[in-house]
Protein backbone atom coordinates (compact mmCIF):
# COMPACT_ATOMS: atom_id res chain seq x y z
CA UNK A 1 0.00 0.00 0.00
CA UNK A 2 1.47 3.39 -1.00
CA UNK A 3 1.76 6.27 1.43
CA UNK A 4 -1.29 8.13 0.13
CA UNK A 5 -3.60 5.12 0.48
CA UNK A 6 -2.12 4.35 3.89
CA UNK A 7 -2.86 7.87 5.12
CA UNK A 8 -6.41 7.64 3.71
CA UNK A 9 -6.97 4.36 5.55
CA UNK A 10 -5.68 5.78 8.83
CA UNK A 11 -7.91 8.84 8.41
CA UNK A 12 -10.98 6.61 8.07
CA UNK A 13 -9.95 4.54 11.09
CA UNK A 14 -9.46 7.72 13.07
CA UNK A 15 -12.52 9.62 11.93
CA UNK A 16 -15.53 7.31 12.13
CA UNK A 17 -14.65 5.23 15.21
CA UNK A 18 -13.45 8.45 16.84
CA UNK A 19 -16.83 10.14 16.39
CA UNK A 20 -18.58 7.15 17.95
CA UNK A 21 -16.17 6.61 20.84
CA UNK A 22 -15.75 10.31 21.77
CA UNK A 23 -18.89 10.49 23.91
CA UNK A 24 -17.99 7.24 25.70
CA UNK A 25 -14.42 8.45 26.20
CA UNK A 26 -15.70 11.62 27.89
CA UNK A 27 -17.75 9.46 30.27
CA UNK A 28 -14.68 7.29 30.97
CA UNK A 29 -12.61 10.38 31.74
CA UNK A 30 -15.10 12.17 34.00
CA UNK A 31 -15.98 9.03 35.96
CA UNK A 32 -12.29 8.07 36.28
CA UNK A 33 -11.35 11.46 37.76
CA UNK A 34 -14.16 11.17 40.33
CA UNK A 35 -13.13 7.61 41.24
CA UNK A 36 -9.58 8.80 41.85
CA UNK A 37 -10.79 11.19 44.57
CA UNK A 38 -13.38 9.29 46.59
CA UNK A 39 -12.91 11.34 49.77
CA UNK A 40 -13.38 14.60 47.89
CA UNK A 41 -16.72 13.54 46.37
CA UNK A 42 -17.98 11.41 49.30
CA UNK A 43 -20.62 13.97 50.30
CA UNK A 44 -22.34 13.99 46.90
CA UNK A 45 -25.21 11.56 46.27
CA UNK A 46 -27.85 10.96 43.60
CA UNK A 47 -31.40 9.74 44.01
CA UNK A 48 -31.85 6.24 42.64
CA UNK A 49 -35.11 7.25 40.94
CA UNK A 50 -33.04 8.88 38.19
CA UNK A 51 -31.30 5.60 37.38
CA UNK A 52 -32.46 2.38 35.68
CA UNK A 53 -34.73 0.21 37.80
CA UNK A 54 -31.93 -2.27 38.45
CA UNK A 55 -30.38 0.35 40.74
CA UNK A 56 -33.47 0.61 42.93
CA UNK A 57 -33.35 -1.29 46.20
CA UNK A 58 -35.66 -4.29 46.10
CA UNK A 59 -35.89 -6.90 48.83
CA UNK A 60 -32.71 -5.58 50.55
CA UNK A 61 -30.48 -6.28 47.54
CA UNK A 62 -27.35 -4.46 46.25
CA UNK A 63 -25.51 -5.07 49.56
CA UNK A 64 -28.05 -2.89 51.35
CA UNK A 65 -27.36 -5.03 54.42
CA UNK A 66 -24.03 -6.69 55.26
CA UNK A 67 -25.03 -7.87 58.71
CA UNK A 68 -26.83 -7.05 61.91
CA UNK A 69 -26.13 -6.47 65.59
CA UNK A 70 -28.71 -7.74 68.07
CA UNK A 71 -29.00 -5.25 70.94
CA UNK A 72 -32.21 -6.44 72.58
CA UNK A 73 -34.88 -9.10 72.58
CA UNK A 74 -36.64 -7.53 69.60
CA UNK A 75 -34.06 -4.98 68.46
CA UNK A 76 -31.45 -5.40 65.73
CA UNK A 77 -29.27 -2.79 64.06
CA UNK A 78 -29.05 -3.58 60.36
CA UNK A 79 -25.92 -2.18 58.71
CA UNK A 80 -24.39 -2.05 55.25
CA UNK A 81 -24.62 0.23 52.23
CA UNK A 82 -27.75 1.84 53.70
CA UNK A 83 -25.83 2.84 56.81
CA UNK A 84 -27.41 1.81 60.12
CA UNK A 85 -31.11 1.21 60.78
CA UNK A 86 -32.63 0.01 64.04
CA UNK A 87 -35.27 -2.66 63.49
CA UNK A 88 -37.70 -3.01 66.40
CA UNK A 89 -40.48 -5.50 65.67
CA UNK A 90 -41.82 -4.10 62.40
CA UNK A 91 -40.51 -0.55 62.80
CA UNK A 92 -37.36 0.78 61.15
CA UNK A 93 -35.67 3.75 62.78
CA UNK A 94 -32.95 5.81 61.09
CA UNK A 95 -29.77 5.23 63.12
CA UNK A 96 -27.34 7.36 61.08
CA UNK A 97 -27.25 10.53 63.17
CA UNK A 98 -23.70 11.80 63.56
CA UNK A 99 -22.20 10.41 60.39
CA UNK A 100 -20.87 12.99 57.87
CA UNK A 101 -23.21 13.98 55.05
CA UNK A 102 -23.34 11.66 52.04
CA UNK A 103 -24.30 8.01 51.77
CA UNK A 104 -20.68 7.06 51.06
CA UNK A 105 -19.70 8.32 54.51
CA UNK A 106 -22.11 6.01 56.32
CA UNK A 107 -21.44 2.75 54.51
CA UNK A 108 -20.65 0.31 57.30
CA UNK A 109 -18.48 -2.76 56.84
CA UNK A 110 -18.80 -4.08 60.40
CA UNK A 111 -20.65 -3.25 63.59
CA UNK A 112 -19.98 -4.72 67.05
CA UNK A 113 -20.60 -4.02 70.73
CA UNK A 114 -17.52 -3.11 72.78
CA UNK A 115 -17.40 -1.99 76.43
CA UNK A 116 -21.03 -0.87 76.45
CA UNK A 117 -20.68 1.03 73.20
CA UNK A 118 -21.53 0.26 69.61
CA UNK A 119 -18.54 0.59 67.29
CA UNK A 120 -18.77 0.91 63.49
CA UNK A 121 -16.05 0.43 60.88
CA UNK A 122 -16.99 2.59 57.91
CA UNK A 123 -15.45 3.30 54.55
CA UNK A 124 -13.54 6.27 55.95
CA UNK A 125 -13.03 5.69 59.65
CA UNK A 126 -14.07 4.39 63.05
CA UNK A 127 -17.19 5.62 64.88
CA UNK A 128 -18.67 4.91 68.30
CA UNK A 129 -22.12 5.34 69.74
CA UNK A 130 -23.17 5.00 73.38
CA UNK A 131 -26.26 2.85 73.82
CA UNK A 132 -27.97 5.87 75.42
CA UNK A 133 -26.37 8.39 73.07
CA UNK A 134 -28.08 10.32 70.29
CA UNK A 135 -25.56 9.96 67.53
CA UNK A 136 -22.29 8.58 66.22
CA UNK A 137 -18.98 10.13 67.18
CA UNK A 138 -15.77 9.83 65.19
CA UNK A 139 -12.93 8.02 66.95
CA UNK A 140 -9.50 9.58 66.49
CA UNK A 141 -7.11 6.94 65.23
CA UNK A 142 -3.37 7.12 64.47
CA UNK A 143 -3.83 5.65 61.00
CA UNK A 144 -5.94 8.31 59.30
CA UNK A 145 -7.26 7.62 55.83
CA UNK A 146 -7.27 3.85 56.36
CA UNK A 147 -10.12 1.93 54.76
CA UNK A 148 -11.53 -0.16 57.63
CA UNK A 149 -12.90 -3.55 56.63
CA UNK A 150 -13.63 -5.50 59.83
CA UNK A 151 -13.96 -5.45 63.61
CA UNK A 152 -13.75 -8.31 66.10
CA UNK A 153 -12.87 -8.77 69.75
CA UNK A 154 -10.21 -10.77 71.56
CA UNK A 155 -11.15 -10.96 75.22
CA UNK A 156 -11.15 -7.30 76.34
CA UNK A 157 -9.40 -5.97 73.22
CA UNK A 158 -11.01 -4.50 70.13
CA UNK A 159 -9.27 -5.57 66.94
CA UNK A 160 -9.70 -3.29 63.94
CA UNK A 161 -8.72 -4.56 60.52
CA UNK A 162 -7.93 -2.16 57.73
CA UNK A 163 -6.87 -3.07 54.22
CA UNK A 164 -3.26 -2.74 55.38
CA UNK A 165 -2.92 -3.22 59.15
CA UNK A 166 -4.25 -4.90 62.25
CA UNK A 167 -4.98 -2.30 64.92
CA UNK A 168 -5.63 -3.02 68.62
CA UNK A 169 -7.32 -0.93 71.28
CA UNK A 170 -8.57 -1.58 74.81
CA UNK A 171 -10.32 1.76 75.35
CA UNK A 172 -10.86 3.46 71.94
CA UNK A 173 -8.32 6.08 73.00
CA UNK A 174 -5.02 4.27 72.68
CA UNK A 175 -4.19 2.24 69.58
CA UNK A 176 -1.42 -0.12 68.56
CA UNK A 177 -0.95 -0.43 64.81
CA UNK A 178 0.61 -3.73 63.78
CA UNK A 179 2.00 -4.73 60.41
CA UNK A 180 1.24 -8.43 60.11
CA UNK A 181 4.24 -10.69 59.50
CA UNK A 182 4.81 -11.96 55.96
CA UNK A 183 3.72 -15.49 55.00
CA UNK A 184 6.09 -18.44 54.93
CA UNK A 185 8.36 -18.36 51.89
CA UNK A 186 7.37 -14.80 51.07
CA UNK A 187 9.02 -13.11 48.13
CA UNK A 188 8.17 -9.70 46.83
CA UNK A 189 5.71 -9.98 43.98
CA UNK A 190 2.28 -8.69 43.11
CA UNK A 191 -0.72 -9.95 41.23
CA UNK A 192 -0.89 -8.73 37.65
CA UNK A 193 -4.46 -7.59 38.31
CA UNK A 194 -3.55 -5.26 41.18
CA UNK A 195 -0.50 -4.00 39.27
CA UNK A 196 -2.62 -3.08 36.25
CA UNK A 197 -5.32 -1.67 38.55
CA UNK A 198 -2.89 0.71 40.23
CA UNK A 199 -1.27 1.57 36.90
CA UNK A 200 -4.67 2.45 35.45
CA UNK A 201 -5.60 4.65 38.43
CA UNK A 202 -2.10 6.09 38.78
CA UNK A 203 -1.85 4.94 42.41
CA UNK A 204 1.12 2.78 41.43
CA UNK A 205 3.21 5.96 41.53
CA UNK A 206 1.49 7.63 44.49
CA UNK A 207 -0.15 11.05 44.48
CA UNK A 208 1.87 12.20 41.46
CA UNK A 209 0.72 9.15 39.52
CA UNK A 210 -2.94 9.81 40.35
CA UNK A 211 -2.59 13.44 39.28
CA UNK A 212 -0.98 12.27 36.04
CA UNK A 213 -3.94 10.00 35.35
CA UNK A 214 -6.28 12.91 36.17
CA UNK A 215 -4.38 14.90 33.56
CA UNK A 216 -4.87 12.07 31.08
CA UNK A 217 -8.60 12.27 31.82
CA UNK A 218 -8.59 15.98 31.02
CA UNK A 219 -6.56 15.27 27.87
CA UNK A 220 -9.10 12.63 26.83
CA UNK A 221 -11.95 15.13 27.22
CA UNK A 222 -9.99 17.77 25.29
CA UNK A 223 -9.18 15.37 22.43
CA UNK A 224 -12.78 14.16 22.28
CA UNK A 225 -14.23 17.68 22.17
CA UNK A 226 -11.69 19.03 19.64
CA UNK A 227 -12.12 15.87 17.55
CA UNK A 228 -15.88 16.36 17.37
CA UNK A 229 -15.39 20.06 16.54
CA UNK A 230 -12.99 19.09 13.74
CA UNK A 231 -15.76 16.96 12.28
CA UNK A 232 -18.60 19.49 12.64
CA UNK A 233 -16.83 22.83 11.97
CA UNK A 234 -16.46 22.34 8.16
CA UNK A 235 -20.22 21.78 7.96
CA UNK A 236 -20.85 24.93 9.98
CA UNK A 237 -18.43 26.88 7.78
CA UNK A 238 -20.18 25.78 4.58
CA UNK A 239 -23.64 26.47 6.03
CA UNK A 240 -22.65 29.96 7.20
CA UNK A 241 -21.02 30.77 3.87
CA UNK A 242 -24.17 29.76 1.98
CA UNK A 243 -26.34 31.92 4.23
CA UNK A 244 -24.17 35.02 4.67
CA UNK A 245 -21.59 34.76 1.92
CA UNK A 246 -18.76 34.77 4.42
CA UNK A 247 -17.39 32.27 6.88
CA UNK A 248 -16.21 34.87 9.40
CA UNK A 249 -13.77 33.63 12.05
CA UNK A 250 -14.78 29.98 11.74
CA UNK A 251 -11.83 28.97 9.48
CA UNK A 252 -9.37 30.45 12.00
CA UNK A 253 -11.20 28.58 14.78
CA UNK A 254 -10.97 25.40 12.69
CA UNK A 255 -7.19 25.75 12.28
CA UNK A 256 -6.64 26.59 15.96
CA UNK A 257 -8.79 23.64 17.02
CA UNK A 258 -6.82 21.27 14.75
CA UNK A 259 -3.52 22.64 16.04
CA UNK A 260 -4.39 21.90 19.66
CA UNK A 261 -5.91 18.52 18.80
CA UNK A 262 -2.67 17.47 17.10
CA UNK A 263 -0.36 19.01 19.69
CA UNK A 264 -2.10 17.41 22.67
CA UNK A 265 -2.62 14.16 20.80
CA UNK A 266 0.97 13.41 19.82
CA UNK A 267 2.25 14.67 23.20
CA UNK A 268 0.17 12.22 25.22
CA UNK A 269 -0.58 9.37 22.82
CA UNK A 270 1.87 6.91 24.42
CA UNK A 271 0.56 7.54 27.95
CA UNK A 272 -3.04 7.23 26.77
CA UNK A 273 -2.28 3.92 25.06
CA UNK A 274 -0.63 2.50 28.19
CA UNK A 275 -3.51 3.60 30.44
CA UNK A 276 -6.15 2.28 28.04
CA UNK A 277 -4.39 -1.07 27.63
CA UNK A 278 -4.22 -1.49 31.42
CA UNK A 279 -7.93 -0.72 31.76
CA UNK A 280 -8.98 -3.33 29.19
CA UNK A 281 -7.60 -6.14 31.37
CA UNK A 282 -9.48 -5.07 34.51
CA UNK A 283 -12.83 -6.42 33.35
CA UNK A 284 -13.96 -9.76 31.91
CA UNK A 285 -13.29 -11.40 29.57
CA UNK A 286 -9.65 -10.22 29.37
CA UNK A 287 -9.46 -10.26 33.16
CA UNK A 288 -9.79 -14.06 33.27
CA UNK A 289 -6.39 -15.02 31.78
CA UNK A 290 -4.45 -12.67 34.13
CA UNK A 291 -6.38 -13.18 37.35
CA UNK A 292 -3.91 -15.67 38.85
CA UNK A 293 -0.76 -14.25 37.25
CA UNK A 294 1.95 -12.64 39.36
CA UNK A 295 4.63 -10.19 38.32
CA UNK A 296 7.64 -8.56 39.91
CA UNK A 297 7.12 -5.35 41.88
CA UNK A 298 8.22 -2.16 40.14
CA UNK A 299 10.97 -0.59 42.31
CA UNK A 300 9.90 2.64 43.97
CA UNK A 301 6.21 2.11 43.18
CA UNK A 302 3.31 2.11 45.64
CA UNK A 303 3.47 -1.69 45.73
CA UNK A 304 7.16 -1.61 46.66
CA UNK A 305 6.89 -1.48 50.46
CA UNK A 306 7.80 -3.62 53.47
CA UNK A 307 4.20 -4.57 54.24
CA UNK A 308 3.53 -7.96 52.68
CA UNK A 309 -0.22 -7.43 53.25
CA UNK A 310 -0.58 -3.96 51.79
CA UNK A 311 -4.18 -3.60 50.50
CA UNK A 312 -4.78 -7.35 50.97
CA UNK A 313 -6.60 -7.71 54.30
CA UNK A 314 -10.35 -8.37 54.14
CA UNK A 315 -11.79 -10.12 57.25
CA UNK A 316 -10.48 -11.54 60.51
CA UNK A 317 -11.32 -13.30 63.78
CA UNK A 318 -9.70 -14.65 66.93
CA UNK A 319 -10.08 -18.37 67.64
CA UNK A 320 -9.85 -18.94 71.38
CA UNK A 321 -9.74 -22.74 71.05
CA UNK A 322 -6.70 -22.71 68.77
CA UNK A 323 -5.12 -19.56 70.21
CA UNK A 324 -4.65 -18.03 66.75
CA UNK A 325 -5.88 -15.19 64.59
CA UNK A 326 -7.49 -16.27 61.33
CA UNK A 327 -7.20 -13.62 58.63
CA UNK A 328 -8.97 -13.57 55.27
CA UNK A 329 -6.83 -11.88 52.63
CA UNK A 330 -6.97 -11.41 48.89
CA UNK A 331 -4.45 -14.28 48.74
CA UNK A 332 -6.53 -16.67 50.87
CA UNK A 333 -7.00 -17.54 54.56
CA UNK A 334 -4.02 -17.45 56.93
CA UNK A 335 -3.32 -18.21 60.59
CA UNK A 336 -0.97 -16.25 62.83
CA UNK A 337 0.01 -16.70 66.48
CA UNK A 338 -1.33 -14.63 69.36
CA UNK A 339 1.76 -12.41 69.56
CA UNK A 340 1.59 -11.69 65.82
CA UNK A 341 5.30 -12.38 65.47
CA UNK A 342 5.56 -15.68 63.60
CA UNK A 343 5.03 -16.09 59.88
CA UNK A 344 1.48 -16.12 58.57
CA UNK A 345 0.63 -19.73 57.68
CA UNK A 346 -1.72 -20.43 54.79
CA UNK A 347 -4.40 -23.03 55.46
CA UNK A 348 -3.89 -26.05 53.23
CA UNK A 349 -7.62 -26.30 52.47
CA UNK A 350 -9.25 -23.05 51.41
CA UNK A 351 -12.96 -22.21 51.10
CA UNK A 352 -13.96 -20.62 47.78
CA UNK A 353 -13.95 -16.82 47.82
CA UNK A 354 -14.56 -14.57 44.83
CA UNK A 355 -12.16 -11.94 43.53
CA UNK A 356 -14.36 -9.30 45.17
CA UNK A 357 -13.35 -10.64 48.59
CA UNK A 358 -14.92 -12.25 51.63
CA UNK A 359 -18.21 -10.64 52.72
CA UNK A 360 -19.19 -13.05 55.50
CA UNK A 361 -16.84 -14.56 58.08
CA UNK A 362 -18.95 -15.77 60.97
CA UNK A 363 -18.07 -18.34 63.68
CA UNK A 364 -20.34 -21.39 63.90
CA UNK A 365 -18.69 -23.44 66.64
CA UNK A 366 -15.16 -24.50 67.52
CA UNK A 367 -13.13 -24.25 64.35
CA UNK A 368 -16.06 -24.03 61.93
CA UNK A 369 -16.96 -20.81 60.13
CA UNK A 370 -19.48 -19.47 57.63
CA UNK A 371 -17.68 -18.05 54.61
CA UNK A 372 -19.72 -15.96 52.19
CA UNK A 373 -18.77 -14.11 49.00
CA UNK A 374 -19.94 -13.75 45.42
CA UNK A 375 -18.75 -17.36 45.05
CA UNK A 376 -21.53 -18.54 47.39
CA UNK A 377 -21.80 -19.47 51.07
CA UNK A 378 -19.93 -22.36 52.67
CA UNK A 379 -19.25 -23.90 56.06
CA UNK A 380 -15.50 -24.29 56.47
CA UNK A 381 -13.61 -26.19 59.14
CA UNK A 382 -10.25 -24.47 59.59
CA UNK A 383 -8.63 -27.64 61.01
CA UNK A 384 -10.05 -30.50 58.95
CA UNK A 385 -10.37 -28.35 55.84
CA UNK A 386 -13.87 -29.69 55.16
CA UNK A 387 -15.95 -27.31 53.02
CA UNK A 388 -19.73 -27.76 52.77
CA UNK A 389 -22.20 -25.81 50.66
CA UNK A 390 -24.37 -23.80 53.06
CA UNK A 391 -27.47 -24.06 50.87
CA UNK A 392 -27.35 -27.71 49.78
CA UNK A 393 -25.32 -29.34 52.54
CA UNK A 394 -23.19 -31.08 49.92
CA UNK A 395 -19.40 -31.14 49.95
CA UNK A 396 -17.71 -28.53 47.82
CA UNK A 397 -16.43 -29.66 44.43
CA UNK A 398 -13.90 -27.28 42.85
CA UNK A 399 -14.79 -26.35 39.26
CA UNK A 400 -12.82 -27.92 36.44
CA UNK A 401 -11.44 -25.75 33.65
CA UNK A 402 -12.69 -22.22 32.99
CA UNK A 403 -15.62 -21.60 35.31
CA UNK A 404 -18.11 -18.80 35.91
CA UNK A 405 -16.44 -16.25 38.23
CA UNK A 406 -19.54 -15.86 40.46
CA UNK A 407 -22.10 -18.20 42.02
CA UNK A 408 -25.87 -18.31 41.69
CA UNK A 409 -25.79 -17.06 45.29
CA UNK A 410 -23.82 -13.80 45.31
CA UNK A 411 -23.67 -13.47 49.08
CA UNK A 412 -23.21 -9.89 50.28
CA UNK A 413 -24.29 -10.27 53.91
CA UNK A 414 -25.57 -12.55 56.67
CA UNK A 415 -27.66 -12.14 59.82
CA UNK A 416 -28.69 -14.41 62.67
CA UNK A 417 -31.50 -12.58 64.50
CA UNK A 418 -32.65 -12.67 68.12
CA UNK A 419 -34.90 -15.65 67.35
CA UNK A 420 -31.96 -17.61 65.93
CA UNK A 421 -33.29 -17.31 62.39
CA UNK A 422 -30.70 -17.03 59.61
CA UNK A 423 -30.96 -14.51 56.80
CA UNK A 424 -28.74 -14.35 53.73
CA UNK A 425 -28.47 -11.16 51.68
CA UNK A 426 -27.85 -11.90 48.01
CA UNK A 427 -26.42 -8.98 46.02
CA UNK A 428 -28.92 -9.46 43.17
CA UNK A 429 -31.89 -11.24 44.74
CA UNK A 430 -31.89 -9.63 48.15
CA UNK A 431 -32.85 -11.28 51.43
CA UNK A 432 -33.36 -15.05 51.63
CA UNK A 433 -34.46 -17.06 54.65
CA UNK A 434 -32.31 -20.10 55.40
CA UNK A 435 -35.30 -21.81 56.99
CA UNK A 436 -38.94 -21.45 55.98
CA UNK A 437 -40.58 -18.21 56.89
CA UNK A 438 -41.60 -14.89 55.44
CA UNK A 439 -38.97 -12.25 54.76
CA UNK A 440 -39.37 -8.62 55.88
CA UNK A 441 -40.18 -6.07 53.19
CA UNK A 442 -37.80 -3.19 52.64
CA UNK A 443 -39.62 -0.07 53.85
CA UNK A 444 -40.03 2.93 51.58
CA UNK A 445 -38.48 5.16 54.26
CA UNK A 446 -35.22 3.16 54.07
CA UNK A 447 -35.17 3.31 50.27
CA UNK A 448 -35.80 7.06 50.15
CA UNK A 449 -32.91 7.75 52.54
CA UNK A 450 -30.48 5.46 50.72
CA UNK A 451 -29.41 7.15 47.47
CA UNK A 452 -26.34 6.15 45.46
CA UNK A 453 -23.07 7.98 45.96
CA UNK A 454 -21.49 9.88 43.10
CA UNK A 455 -18.44 7.62 43.46
CA UNK A 456 -20.48 4.44 43.06
CA UNK A 457 -22.39 5.87 40.11
CA UNK A 458 -19.06 6.77 38.50
CA UNK A 459 -17.88 3.20 39.07
CA UNK A 460 -20.99 1.86 37.33
CA UNK A 461 -20.37 4.17 34.37
CA UNK A 462 -16.64 3.50 34.21
CA UNK A 463 -17.05 -0.30 34.21
CA UNK A 464 -20.01 -0.28 31.83
CA UNK A 465 -22.33 -2.00 34.31
CA UNK A 466 -24.82 0.83 33.89
CA UNK A 467 -25.49 -0.55 30.38
CA UNK A 468 -26.61 -3.96 31.65
CA UNK A 469 -30.33 -2.99 31.88
CA UNK A 470 -30.24 -2.06 28.19
CA UNK A 471 -28.01 -4.69 26.56
CA UNK A 472 -27.95 -7.49 29.14
CA UNK A 473 -24.79 -9.57 29.56
CA UNK A 474 -23.34 -8.02 26.41
CA UNK A 475 -22.23 -5.19 28.67
CA UNK A 476 -19.27 -7.41 29.57
CA UNK A 477 -17.92 -6.78 26.07
CA UNK A 478 -18.28 -3.02 26.42
CA UNK A 479 -14.90 -2.40 28.07
CA UNK A 480 -12.77 -4.54 25.70
CA UNK A 481 -14.57 -3.25 22.59
CA UNK A 482 -14.44 0.38 23.73
CA UNK A 483 -10.80 -0.02 24.78
CA UNK A 484 -9.76 -1.53 21.46
CA UNK A 485 -11.67 1.21 19.65
CA UNK A 486 -9.86 3.91 21.68
CA UNK A 487 -6.50 2.28 20.92
CA UNK A 488 -7.35 2.18 17.21
CA UNK A 489 -8.31 5.86 17.24
CA UNK A 490 -5.11 6.81 19.10
CA UNK A 491 -2.80 4.81 16.84
CA UNK A 492 -4.45 5.87 13.59
CA UNK A 493 -4.56 9.49 14.75
CA UNK A 494 -0.85 9.47 15.47
CA UNK A 495 -0.05 8.17 11.98
CA UNK A 496 -2.46 10.65 10.35
CA UNK A 497 -0.33 13.36 11.95
CA UNK A 498 3.06 11.66 11.64
CA UNK A 499 3.14 10.37 8.05
CA UNK A 500 2.52 13.75 6.32
CA UNK A 501 4.99 15.37 8.72
CA UNK A 502 7.59 12.75 7.88
CA UNK A 503 7.02 13.21 4.14
CA UNK A 504 7.28 17.00 4.50
CA UNK A 505 10.43 16.67 6.61
CA UNK A 506 11.93 14.32 4.01
CA UNK A 507 11.23 16.82 1.22
CA UNK A 508 12.76 19.59 3.29
CA UNK A 509 15.90 17.49 3.89
CA UNK A 510 16.23 16.74 0.18
CA UNK A 511 15.77 20.43 -0.67
CA UNK A 512 18.32 21.43 1.97
CA UNK A 513 20.80 18.93 0.56
CA UNK A 514 20.32 20.38 -2.94
CA UNK A 515 20.76 23.92 -1.63
CA UNK A 516 24.03 22.89 0.08
CA UNK A 517 25.30 21.25 -3.13
CA UNK A 518 24.45 24.38 -5.14
CA UNK A 519 26.21 26.64 -2.64
CA UNK A 520 29.30 24.40 -2.70
CA UNK A 521 29.40 24.44 -6.52
CA UNK A 522 29.17 28.21 -6.53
Amino acid sequence: MDRKKLITTFRKLHKWPGIIIAIFAIHFAFSGIIMNHRNLFSGIEISRKWLPQTYEYKNWNLAAVRGGLNIGQDSTILFGNIGAWLKTNERYIDYNQGFPEGIDNRKINQLIRFRGQIVAATQFGLFQRHSTGRGWEAVNMPQTGERLVDLFSKQDTLVILSRNYLIKSVDLEHFATITLPPPEGYSKSAGMFITLWELHSGELFGAIGKLMVDLLGIVTILLSVTGLLHFFLPKLIRRRKRRTGTSGNLPATFRLNLHWHNLVGYSFVLFLMINTSAGIFLRPPLLIPIINSRVGIIPGSHLDNDNAWSDKLRKGTWNQQLGIYIISTSDGFYAVDEKLTGSMVRFSAQPPVSLMGCNVFEPVEGTRYLIGSFSGMYTWDAISGEVTDFFTGNGYQPPVGMARPVSDHMVAGYLRDTQNRQWIFDYNLGIEAKDSGSVPDMPLSVKEKSPISLWNLSLEIHTGRILEPFIGMLYLLYIPIAGICVLMVLISGFFVWFLPKRKKRKKENVQNKKDIEVSVLK
